[in-house]
């Protein structure tokens, strides 16, 4: 079994490439589902908020890498030749990854913080912020979680500033090539 990740800033197309790769018959695995779940648990609604605090209490309690350790099982009961992980936000993350899934590959989607914000402002997920203040403060917030190191980890880096259609050909030639190398 061959295990990628994608590391991004908040609205950076971790998302999009996550659809792309379903698209293709790639399972994905989404860390921030664990959250939503512990939230969701917690009788709480799914709010930017609730799901930054419920992040920092599990990493608090649990320790950095709690979210990917949570991960782990999920992620091999897929007994795919490849699979996704979707939402890595730190480099203790990388490294539960690394640990656990020999020849683990990481890929770090950087997109500007104008196209970032224009995304945000269009998607309106539930947990989303709506200004440039609300995503300058995600992003210090996701910073914390050690997201910088872990895009620095990257073993591939992908530019989404352009159109939908040629990043998705990015990465579908992308996908390609690693389901021929696993």
């Amino acid at each position: 079994m061959k295990v990628i990740g994608v590391v991004g800033l908040p609205a950076s197309g971790k998302g999009e490439f996550s659809k792309i790769a379903e698209r293709l018959g790639i399972p994905v695995v989404v860390m921030g589902d664990v959250v939503r779940n512990a939230v969701k648990k917690a009788g709480l609604p799914p709010t930017d908020g609730n799901l930054g605090a419920m992040a920092n209490q599990l990493r608090s309690e649990r320790g950095m890498d709690a979210i990917a350790i949570l991960c782990v099982d999920t992620i091999r009961e897929h007994n795919a030749p490849l699979v996704l992980i979707d939402g890595i936000r730190g480099d203790a993350e990388v490294r539960v990854f690394r640990d656990n899934f020999p020849g683990f590959r990481l890929i770090a989607i950087e997109t500007s913080f104008e196209k970032r914000l224009a995304r945000l402002c269009e998607r309106k997920r539930s947990d989303d912020v709506g200004s440039a203040s609300g995503l300058a403060t995600r992003d210090e917030r996701e910073l914390g979680w050690g997201l910088g190191n872990a895009l620095e980890l990257a073993d591939i880096r992908l530019d989404n500033d352009g159109s939908l259609e040629e990043f998705t050909k990015r990465v579908t030639e992308l996908i390609r090539s690693m389901e021929r190398d696993a």
